[in-house]
């Protein structure tokens, strides 16, 4: 039987968003023409503004080395490490707060008191107590993500209609069926917009933690401690552009992906 234009899959080219990938190269071309016209007027001079040349040469040099790679990558599995314990522990405890709902109801605020909490506040505290190791990085991201987590996963499961739970219970779901076969995918929509936020504040607290936390081992936050303890602007504005097209990268083709995905599943969009 031949397949219909609505159910046969468009290629990639149709389906990739033209004018938004459009609008980020306008607007990348104006900040660094803006950055170029700001160094050729010389209000700074060249070792406290580099041009983006020379940040470009800087970027080459590091690759060159191994350096950035080596950056990257540890940086990588920090990140998706230590958002994945939050993401299991937080969803855990979430659940369990909708369960119990007087625990939920006193949870909630010690969550959010906690979520408030200055990300870079807990790396004095994992430097004593865990010390200058990947272990040390990975609690300050923990600690700055999981409240989220847990916050969102109670709020997406609360804010379920009621109805969907009822019509449920009367067609015989109980218990995990109800939770995995209603509730979360009820809540699924809720759970990727907080996945999103909670990604950026993980990626936040890790660049935070790897500045102060420097002799663990040398990530993305490592080169801007090295660049700013040898007064070297251009490696720290190379792995400041690094750093930026990473969380873009991610952002825009990740989770900005998964939402739209999950949004059309759900004929929200």
């Amino acid at each position: 039987m031949q397949e219909t234009g609505s159910s046969r899959r468009r290629p990639w080219y149709e389906r990739f968003d033209y004018r938004s990938a459009i609008d980020i190269v306008i607007g990348l071309a104006i900040f660094v023409g803006a950055w170029q016209l700001v160094f050729d007027l010389k209000f700074y001079p060249y070792f406290l503004l580099p041009s983006p040349l020379m940040v470009l040469e800087e970027l080459v040099h590091l690759t060159q080395t191994g350096s950035l790679q080596l950056a990257i990558y540890t940086t990588g599995y920090r990140l998706v490490g230590g958002l994945g314990i939050s993401i299991v522990l937080g969803m855990a405890g979430g659940i369990t707060m909708v369960k119990f709902r007087r625990l939920g109801r006193a949870a909630s605020s010690f969550a959010l008191g906690l979520q408030s909490f200055p990300s870079i506040a807990w790396v004095p505290f994992a430097i004593l107590f865990i010390g200058l190791s990947d272990w040390g990085i990975l609690f300050v991201v923990v600690m700055s993500t999981v409240f989220s987590v847990m916050l969102w996963t109670y709020s997406a499961i609360r804010n379920i209609p009621p109805i969907y739970v009822k019509a449920a219970k009367n067609m015989g779901s109980r218990r995990f069926s109800l939770l995995t076969h209603v509730m979360l995918p009820a809540a699924m929509p809720s759970f990727v917009i907080g996945l999103r936020q909670s990604w950026s504040f993980a990626w936040h607290a890790l660049i935070g933690a790897e500045v102060l936390m420097t002799t663990a081992a040398i990530g993305l936050g490592g080169i801007l401690a090295l660049g700013s303890d040898y007064a070297r602007m251009d490696e720290i504005m190379a792995a400041m552009v690094v750093i930026f097209v990473i969380g873009l990268l991610v952002d825009r083709i990740m989770f900005s992906k998964l939402e739209q995905h999950v949004r059309t599943r759900r004929g929200l969009s």
